[in-house]
């Protein structure tokens, strides 16, 4: 994504204003800007269990919920997102880079759009030397799956093989970290009460959704941390541009924008999911992970008042129940699930 001057002179003015009244996160990563995500805080419990997920973490009062099994399918995908690659097949049983597979053999690619050397990429590997499993200057190359191996100056994505080398559509080498803001309310009636569902009857949760254009799949509205920014401040930053358009509002709207949203997002947020993401545009030498946050509006009075309008990257932006049988990109039905466990509603 490239910003006119002004336009990039305005972003870092509203970041400026957020981040006086940002939330105390301190998970700060970069990664590639142009393509929407598919990403702490303290949830407010007396008592608070931390369960591993497939090496990510999620941040929950109950302590019943299952660790599901760890996903790697939509990172072998077939084609490559927005090309015509075809990734070498890898069955099941060689994903483990410990398997010894001497037949593998991946092919090599990386984007135009990132060779052209725009900033939120890294440069080729034998042109710089990354100092990868640390922070690189503003750029934190650590993963939250912990150490990763480094093969040949290029590192190695912790959970196996993908069929593809390079760097596909992402801008870093290794991890590429990310914010999934997961906005919330409750579905009710005219008269305001909650609906329940008619076969679980638990109350059902809505979600703000985006259509991402570059796919056509609905996902939550999230976005890459910019180098050296606060987790906190890209979960506002990304649900305001990509679910509210506030790029191109009136100043008085932005402001009421940024009141609602520092009021939702201070208040009423629980990490969710903290992780490695199963995601198509994953290669052997770079993947996603993310922070994934629940902010809920439960008396439906911030963010639901306020009318969605897609932004930046998103085609198309609404509230949906939140259902498992809602297909949405990436790991992010995942999230969901795990959103609707915490807060007792139908799935």
């Amino acid at each position: 994504m490239v910003f006119s001057s002004s336009r990039r002179h305005w972003i870092s003015a509203v970041r400026l204003a957020i981040s006086l009244f940002g939330l105390p996160l301190t998970a700060s990563s970069p990664g590639a800007r142009p393509a929407v995500l598919c990403s702490s805080h303290h949830l407010n419990r007396t008592s608070t269990h931390i369960k591993p997920i497939c090496g990510g973490y999620y941040t929950s009062g109950i302590g019943t919920m299952s660790s599901p099994a760890c996903p790697h399918v939509k990172s072998r995908c077939p084609q490559y997102p927005e090309s015509t690659i075809k990734r070498f097949t890898v069955p099941e049983d060689k994903v483990d880079w410990d398997e010894k597979w001497p037949q593998y053999s991946p092919v090599s690619h990386t984007a135009p759009v990132v060779l052209n050397k725009p900033i939120w990429a890294d440069p080729d590997i034998g042109s710089f030397s990354p100092n990868f499993n640390a922070v690189d200057g503003l750029v934190d190359r650590s993963s939250f799956e912990g150490q990763y191996k480094v093969e040949n100056g290029k590192p190695l994505n912790p959970r196996g093989r993908t069929g593809l080398t390079g760097r596909g559509l992402l801008g870093r080498w290794g991890p590429n970290h990310a914010a999934d803001p997961i906005v919330t309310r409750w579905k009710v009636d005219a008269s305001g009460a909650k609906i329940h569902h008619s076969a679980s009857k638990k109350p059902i949760l809505q979600f703000v959704s985006i259509k991402r254009r570059d796919c056509g799949e609905w996902a939550i509205p999230g976005g890459m941390v910019d180098p050296g920014e606060q987790v906190s401040l890209t979960l506002q930053r990304e649900f305001s541009e990509e679910a509210l358009n506030s790029l191109s509002l009136k100043q008085s709207e932005k402001e009421d924008i940024h009141k609602r949203i520092q009021r939702l997002f201070g208040s009423a947020g629980f990490q969710v999911y903290k992780g490695y993401v199963d995601d198509p545009r994953n290669t052997d030498n770079a993947w996603m992970e993310t922070v994934a946050v629940n902010f809920h509006d439960e008396a439906g009075n911030s963010v639901s008042e306020l009318p969605l309008q897609a932004g930046d990257d998103a085609g198309q932006v609404q509230w949906v129940d939140v259902d498992s049988s809602f297909s949405l990109y990436a790991s992010h039905s995942h999230f969901l699930e795990l959103v609707a466990r915490e807060r007792k509603a139908h799935w």
